[in-house]
């Protein structure tokens, strides 16, 4: 299977690993993507079918190679995934920390996959849960129900609406997810040729018909307007740790609010995403004074 390609020359700065790290939802044991320095893999589905796509930083350019179905889509949509469109430039942040974590990362870019229906599915699981066990049930539902993406990367595809409508609820448990989430996927795969639609919406209109679906709720709405839709100054409300985090790193407040946080994102606003992804890169995190919220345990062998 010979692959389509194209090179793309680069507008500035691109770091893949972190431009691509929120796609990796099941952490490195993803089998939907694989990072490496200067190099990514990543199989999804597209509106003409599955594909396998590689990417790969050059000195002042992008190549990208990809197989399957739906290698032509995915080749032209490489410059919207990669944020080529982004303009990281245009943020001039006064804060001192936000301005030197900026500084040391011009290669963020917030770029969008338009594959909505594939950003609902790992968002429902992160949904009150610390991420590790999201992660983990994210990687061992991939690889129980997607199949294997076209070229020899060995990776997998997301699992389709279909199978995963074919899915009782209680099979959901082998794989650590309990049933209320298993029903807001299956849900979602209901509806999930108009959920797709929401790619060519702008990014309020899509928030608000996400949140139309039961169990989908502002967080997970702008969680996935960030990764499909690439909404640029996506902030998501009642995050377990977010509020904490802002608030630590821009006024040195051990805690905060969802209102002390949208107040100290503020004059950032059309860039708040941003934002917050500088602060995710820079591995910046609040003291802890609690217990860590506990790990459960729903998988059934």
């Amino acid at each position: 299977m010979l692959p389509q390609s194209a090179e793309i020359r680069l507008p500035g700065p691109v770091d893949l690993g972190l431009t691509l790290a929120v796609l990796q939802r099941g952490g490195s044991k993803d089998p939907t993507i694989r990072l490496a320095a200067g190099v990514a893999w990543r199989a999804s589905w597209t509106p003409e079918g599955a594909s396998t796509a590689r990417y790969e930083l050059k000195r002042d350019s992008l190549l990208v190679q990809a197989w399957g179905e739906g290698a032509g889509w995915a080749v032209e949509a490489s410059p919207a995934l990669l944020g080529l469109d982004d303009q990281p430039e245009s943020f001039r942040p006064r804060h001192p920390l936000l301005w030197e974590i900026h500084r040391r990362h011009p290669g963020l870019r917030l770029g969008r996959t338009q594959s909505v229906f594939e950003a609902v599915v790992p968002t429902v699981l992160e949904q009150k849960v610390p991420g590790v066990e999201a992660r983990a049930a994210y990687a061992t539902m991939v690889r129980a129900l997607g199949e294997r993406a076209p070229g020899d990367a060995g990776l997998i595809l997301p699992p389709t609406p279909r199978r995963l409508l074919e899915t009782p609820y209680w099979a959901f448990h082998r794989y650590g997810i309990e049933q209320r989430k298993a029903s807001v996927i299956r849900n979602a795969a209901c509806v999930a040729h108009r959920l797709n639609e929401l790619a060519r919406a702008g990014a309020e209109e899509a928030r608000r018909r996400l949140i139309s679906i039961p169990g989908i709720g502002p967080w997970s709405a702008a969680e996935i307007a960030a990764v499909a839709l690439g909404d640029r100054d996506a902030v998501s409300p009642g995050d377990y740790n977010l509020p904490h985090v802002v608030s630590w790193a821009l006024a040195g407040e051990p805690r905060g609010s969802d209102a002390r946080m949208l107040e100290l994102l503020e004059p950032y606003r059309g860039h708040r995403a941003r934002v917050i992804r500088l602060l995710a890169a820079a591995g910046i995190t609040a003291p802890r004074f609690g217990p860590r919220m506990p790990l459960r345990r729903f998988a059934r062998r």
